[in-house]
């Protein structure tokens, strides 16, 4: 709704402005002369657009003038996109979307060099798959803090894990196991990223083999892997990994404890009626066959100990991965359940490590839960009851702090540095402001539409910066120029710097259905600006043995091809005329000499999906097969000098 602004407050607004643009001319007379003018011109342009004073007051605050850098990267998932969206903060300006499950076409990802073969470590059973569910990102951390290295992102439906390397924003790996059939609650790193915590979602019998649904309590298992992490080799080690057997319920998302809770995990889990549908057969369907139960259970891990099981050979080998038995779990006090309201989805440890705050679908509060109370009662064995599959049951009321009664449909938490937590409340459509002293709600913002996942600015750590929030909505509905049916997401930047929440953008987001996000100091990141030295190699981090110096361009047919040692600089490929006979294998080694920012060239061939990237120094090795005669001319894509349209050459296939 527009509201009518008094005079007074519109030319204060106006004034402000005006200030701000004298700022940005470097306060020069000049510009200070001409602000009376400025003034009623920006007056006059907030009354002809109906502008308010919030609108004006949002519009400085997210502004960044053009060369000014934003002050926190914000990296969230792209759904079906299967890749990661980069965002900048406060400008809410798309910076980049990274390729990782999926090809994508700018960066060259997938089309013909090396990483194919980061793409093909994903395929599953011999299954060619070329999309992905990407859900939750993790940007690794050093003593619970961002360190800006290295960003991990899953797939719900093909469950995997990627690596993406933060010093050149590419996917250098890609793992799964054929242990479970999905997942969700992946990726959450330790606190050292010692490991990657991948966890099951729908149940299904563990290792891939077949069992009717019929045999759902007995046959159907979940599972929590623990992936190993080197970060002095950037790969995840999965013969270093790990997996603990867990009931068939439907494990959801994690959390692992900081500070004084470090060494725990924690993972939420819903239908622990073990529903599974069978609408056409007389059964009620999933969604009410799961939610019948008042509870569900809170799975807490000490997976320090668990390494050690796993280290002392108390496993058994499963689809490659080596798997701590659910009754092994048990009888090492690796594993017990706490009740947790309705149908919950948010798992969040506060950032003193002592609480674990979880939102119940269904229910209107958040559970405040204290860890140490939890692994005080696992110590001691003090339990009230066992599941049907003999994990123990601590009691509810004395595993808690308490609760908050939050709104309609509570989901997940962030939080800033004075002490609040920020909860999306889904049925309400509402981030919710409260205290985790006194677990009072002290302020709410409505959000368009269907709020699900939120970030704060470094606020699951254990130091927020509580200045910007992202409400991650589902809908739009009437917020952007109309699209057709299917409508984009809205991200929606709030300020919560001060005592009440403030909205200041609305951003479309056309891409996949993003689920969650993780937002970084921007100085905490290292991006190289040129690949040194020249002819590296992106995915070995070395010297490509296969580099071409410029002088030394050559074309040679080997054994196995024939093999083209080719450079780019603007604005000529050399060579730029290649000869092949048809069938012919054919390997381009292709190095940029450039070293200036920025200069980056594309190689494209047409006819053969070859489509490469070639930031400055880089080094791609392409194969192909020549399996049709003709002329196909190649191309460099990124415009790259007055000549780029000239930087071209000719791939002549001879018939047999």
């Amino acid at each position: 709704m527009t509201v009518r602004l008094q005079h007074r407050s519109v030319r204060s607004v106006a004034l402000l402005a005006t200030a701000a643009m004298v700022a940005a001319c470097g306060g020069r007379s000049g510009a200070q002369a001409q602000g009376g003018g400025a003034g009623k011109d920006v007056l006059a342009l907030m009354q002809t657009r109906g502008l308010t004073e919030a609108d004006v007051q949002a519009a400085l605050k997210t502004y960044t003038p053009t060369g000014k850098h934003d002050e926190y990267y914000t990296f969230a998932s792209g759904g079906h996109g299967g890749n990661v969206i980069v965002i900048g903060v406060p400008s809410m300006r798309i910076l980049k979307y990274i390729g990782v499950f999926t090809p994508e076409p700018w960066q060259g990802f997938g089309y013909g060099d090396e990483s194919g073969e980061v793409l093909r470590q994903g395929f599953r059973g011999g299954q060619e798959i070329t999309w992905a569910d990407t859900h939750h990102p993790a940007l690794s951390e050093t003593a619970g803090e961002y360190d800006g290295q290295f960003l991990f992102i899953n797939d719900k439906c093909n469950p995997r894990v990627a690596v993406i390397d933060l010093s050149d924003f590419v996917t250098k790996q890609i793992v799964g196991s054929e242990l479970i059939a999905s997942e969700h609650g992946a990726t959450f790193v330790t606190p050292n990223t010692d490991y990657v915590i991948e966890t099951s979602q729908y149940p299904a019998p563990l290792g891939g083999v077949y069992a009717d649904v019929s045999e759902f309590d007995t046959k159907y298992r979940g599972a929590m892997i623990f992936w190993k992490f080197d970060r002095k080799q950037g790969r995840i080690v999965p013969a270093d990994s790990f997996a603990i057997e867990l009931p068939p319920y439907m494990q959801d998302l994690a959390d692992c404890g900081k500070k004084v809770s470090d060494g725990w995990v924690f993972c939420n889990s819903i239908n622990t009626e073990r529903a599974y549908g069978g609408i056409l057969e007389g059964k009620p369907p999933l969604e009410s066959g799961a939610t019948q139960n008042d509870m569900d259970y809170l799975h807490c891990i000490p997976w320090r100990k668990a390494e050690a099981v796993a280290k002392a050979g108390k496993t058994e080998t499963i689809a490659g991965m080596r798997v701590i038995r659910m009754q092994t779990a048990i009888d090492e006090g690796l594993l017990a359940f706490v009740p947790q309201p309705k149908s919950p989805h948010g798992c969040d440890v506060t950032p003193d490590g002592t609480g674990v705050v979880v939102g119940g679908k269904l229910d209107t509060h958040t559970t405040v839960y204290d860890i140490l109370k939890i692994a005080e009662q696992m110590e001691q064995k003090q339990y009230v009851g066992k599941d049907p599959y003999g994990v123990p049951i601590l009691d509810f009321k004395k595993s808690i702090f308490g609760q908050c009664e939050i709104g309609l449909g509570p989901l997940h938490t962030v939080f800033d540095d004075k002490g609040f937590a920020y909860t999306s409340v889904f049925i309400e459509t509402v981030v919710a402001k409260w205290s985790l002293k006194d677990l009072k709600v002290v302020d709410k913002l409505d959000t368009h539409f269907n709020i699900g996942h939120l970030v704060a600015a470094e606020g699951d750590t254990v130091s927020p910066d509580g200045k910007y929030l992202i409400a991650m909505n589902k809908w739009a509905l009437d917020r952007f120029a109309p699209v057709g049916p299917l409508l984009p997401q809205n991200f929606q930047l709030v300020d919560i710097s001060g005592e009440k929440m403030t909205l200041l953008y609305d951003m479309p987001l056309p891409l996949g259905e993003p689920h969650n996000a993780q937002m970084v100091k921007a100085g905490k990141l290292k991006p190289i600006e040129v690949y040194k030295p020249i002819g590296m190699n992106p995915y070995t981090h070395a010297v490509d043995p296969n580099a071409t110096i410029a002088g030394k361009e050559r074309i040679e047919r080997k054994a196995d091809g024939v093999h083209v040692y080719m450079t780019s600089v603007r604005s000529h490929f050399t060579p730029d005329i290649v000869r092949v006979k048809e069938g012919d294998r054919v390997f381009l080694h292709v190095t940029n000499v450039e070293q200036a920012k920025d200069a980056t060239h594309g190689l494209a061939i047409g006819g053969q999906n070859v489509n490469v990237s070639l930031e400055p120094g880089k080094h791609c090795n392409i194969e192909f097969v020549a399996n049709k005669a003709g002329v196909f001319p190649f191309y460099c894509t990124e415009f790259c000098s007055a000549l780029h349209l000239e930087m071209a050459g000719y791939l002549l296939v001879e018939p047999k």
